[in-house]
């Protein structure tokens, strides 16, 4: 594959800090460019893609962290013992990083409430699920007794939409109805942010 189409925008990932030794060698300073949030730079550290994965599918939905200098960039620490940090940005169309300066009346959390529901089942779920089941929660928070596969695929989305994403291909763009079970795809789940 030579050139990503993609409807998605560019992200670009800078090395703020190094706690320890990095096996991929990145310094401070170091600059990476994503194509899109589907496509990680060649020799891209896994580790670093697991964790920096929700921000980025964050940004590139349109979220806004009012906490930060920039709203639309996030820091990320490498999930191997905290060595090294980045700080994750959106980049326009023209190249240049989007720049929304910190909401200067930011007070604090503000978790949306959110649903997780099955809209489709197919075999055999581990945990019994079937269409029309829904959980809620609010935020970040865990959903006491919810099959951990299926949480972490659906972290992203309530990651997300807990700061403002739109998922603009959706009829109803605060939600997503693509989630998918790890577990041979038996179980889809649709996330909906309720305010």
């Amino acid at each position: 594959m030579s050139e990503v189409n993609t409807p998605f925008p560019k992200l670009k990932l800078t090395v703020t800090n190094v706690f320890g030794l990095c096996y991929h060698g990145y310094k401070i300073g170091d600059e990476l460019i994503l194509e899109d949030f589907t496509h990680p730079p060649k020799f891209f550290c896994l580790g670093l893609a697991h964790a920096l994965f929700p921000v980025i599918y964050a940004l590139s939905f349109g979220s806004m962290f009012p906490f930060r200098d920039n709203q639309r960039s996030l820091l990320v620490t490498c999930p191997d013992g905290g060595k090294l940090e980045f700080k994750a940005e959106i980049l326009d169309g023209m190249g240049k990083v989007q720049n929304i300066p910190k909401d200067a009346n930011f007070k604090g959390p503000n978790p949306k409430n959110m649903v997780v529901e099955v809209v489709k089942a197919k075999g055999k779920c581990t945990y019994g699920y079937k269409v029309g089941d829904k959980w809620e929660t609010q935020g970040l928070k865990c959903i006491p007794g919810f099959c951990g596969a299926a949480f972490h695929c659906a972290f992203p989305a309530l990651f997300a939409l807990n700061f403002g994403a739109k998922f603009f291909f959706m009829e109803d763009p605060d939600s997503i109805d693509t989630v998918t079970c790890p577990d041979g795809g038996n179980i889809v789940f649709k996330v909906t942010r309720l305010e």
